[in-house]
């Protein structure tokens, strides 16, 4: 909370999620500095903030030292925007056709630059400012001592009269305006970063905002046609509530016993096998049991075609094109080198609360990890919104293959077991000259559920579990041998 008499009015920024960041918006009256390399989208977030303020019928201007007014109508232009009320005001030109040659330019230039830029927003009173940018002026003061003095003066005249300013800048790599920083009420940082592969990728940061709350850390954002979108980090603990489960039964009688009934409503479960073993169909059978009910579900493919696996699930009875038809199963294709783990992360909290669903399906953990693997810290956002969607109220399966089929040691391409709430396994094994699939349930936190180890069956009909398989040791190790008191009667059938 603000400390008292401090101001905490906010002024919407426009843009999706930045203002969730910044907990309602700018503070107003109040001088904030963007800074950022070129092509981060300090351009972009200037405009996004002016027009917002225009559609509120607020005088909005933006100052251009360094564009043209043309170069800023095509940014505009290139997100289907028109600037309409938005004044921009071509400082950049000024002085061009009486070119200074008898003193340095931090002489006369940047004062008659300062001059100019202060008689216009006399002229103009703006309740929105925005000056593009601060590089500029730091070329002309030619001294440090100068150019604080100028930015200090700047500031102190620009927030008169009820106005909110955004000074825009591009630090020097590494090396950012201390004094800028120092100076403005707010900042704002855009970075932009390049992977060894896949399209790049960018993230802010509320680096300060003086006696007002926000939500700090790294925000992953994209810029499209219509502007900037912020994917605010997603932190679990700000959304709790009083979580209560429920068993939520697969429809298989024998898989439902071998649960304890079912999955619960607002746990996680992750399913682990070697690939090929059933895993995706497992979790499919949740998404529709989801939809039968009248509810909805919604599953994220990494490694699998959305037509494909409609096609091999209707191949064994399990048609879900009709669900999909209906809206009431989404099936999304997630293209990883083109997707920041915030928007991933987004989407799959967009499908609880926007669409209300009931199960999600992420397949797999492994496409999510694999498809990430310069990002740091993407199992603690993930542990994060597996925490939310639990207080939601879903229930979330997570495919992990592992290395391996039969007679060798699996291993996962990560520990992630203790994510979830509970962990089903899949494992081939081979009797009677024929390999066969073994499921078996480890870890249950929110109920009791058989140690027995059934066989699992994919057929023409859907899934089938059978009886345990009493006869038998070390199913789950992939190479089975009969105990000593079951020898004459051990079977897998």
């Amino acid at each position: 909370m603000p400390p008292d008499g401090v101001d905490a009015a906010r002024v919407k920024t426009g843009i999706q999620g930045l203002d969730a960041v910044l907990d309602g918006g700018l503070p107003s009256r109040r001088v904030h500095l963007v800074q950022g390399s070129p092509g981060a989208g300090k351009t972009t977030l200037a405009l996004q903030f002016l027009l917002e303020g225009a559609r509120q019928g607020e005088k909005c201007l933006y100052i251009s030292l360094s564009e043209t007014r043309e170069e800023v109508e095509a940014v505009a232009a290139s997100h289907g925007w028109k600037l309409g009320d938005v004044i921009v005001f071509e400082a950049s030109r000024m002085g061009a056709e009486d070119e200074n040659t008898l003193f340095e330019p931090s002489e006369v230039e940047l004062g008659e630059r300062m001059d100019t830029i202060l008689s216009t927003v006399s002229k103009v009173e703006p309740r929105r400012l925005v000056l593009d940018s601060c590089t500029e002026l730091r070329l002309l003061a030619h001294t440090p001592v100068r150019y604080r003095r100028q930015i200090l003066s700047l500031k102190q005249r620009l927030v008169e009269a009820n106005r909110t300013v955004l000074l825009l800048d591009n630090p020097a790599p590494g090396s950012p305006d201390v004094l800028l920083q120092s100076l403005a009420h707010g900042v704002i940082t855009l970075e932009q970063l390049h992977p060894e592969f896949g399209g790049e990728r960018r993230r802010l940061q509320i680096t300060k905002m003086r006696g007002v709350s926000y939500h700090g850390g790294y925000h992953d954002y994209l810029i499209k046609t219509g502007g900037l979108v912020v994917f605010p980090r997603v932190v679990a603990a700000q959304h709790r509530t009083g979580r209560t489960t429920e068993p939520f039964p697969s429809g298989v009688t024998a898989l439902d016993a071998l649960l304890g009934g079912g999955l619960d409503r607002g746990t996680s479960t992750l399913v682990m096998g070697p690939s090929g073993s059933g895993k995706s169909t497992f979790a499919s059978l949740f998404a529709r049991a989801c939809a039968n009910r009248g509810e909805r579900a919604a599953v994220f493919l990494f490694d699998e075609a959305r037509e494909t696996l409609l096609s091999r699930l209707r191949g064994i009875g399990m048609d879900l094109a009709p669900h999909v038809k209906a809206a009431r199963i989404a099936v999304q294709q997630v293209d990883p080198a083109e997707l920041s783990p915030g928007e991933f992360l987004q989407r799959v909290r967009a499908a609880a609360d926007d669409e209300d669903c009931s199960v999600i399906v992420i397949d797999s953990v492994n496409g999510l990890l694999q498809a990430m693997p310069d990002e740091n810290f993407v199992m603690l956002q993930l542990h994060d919104l597996l925490m939310y969607l639990g207080q939601k109220g879903v229930l979330t399966l997570l495919i992990v293959a592992e290395h391996g089929i039969v007679g060798k040691p699996l291993s996962g391409p990560a520990d992630v077991s203790y994510l979830a709430d509970s962990v089903v396994l899949i494992r081939y094994f081979e009797a009677e000259g024929a390999v066969r699939k073994a499921i078996s349930v480890v870890k249950k936190r929110t109920g009791a559920h058989e140690s027995t180890i059934r066989e699992y069956e994919i057929t023409t009909a859907g899934i089938r579990v059978g009886p345990p398989l009493t006869g038998f040791h070390g199913v789950l190790t992939g190479t089975p041998t009969y105990g000593p008191a079951n020898a004459e009667k051990g079977s897998a059938k």
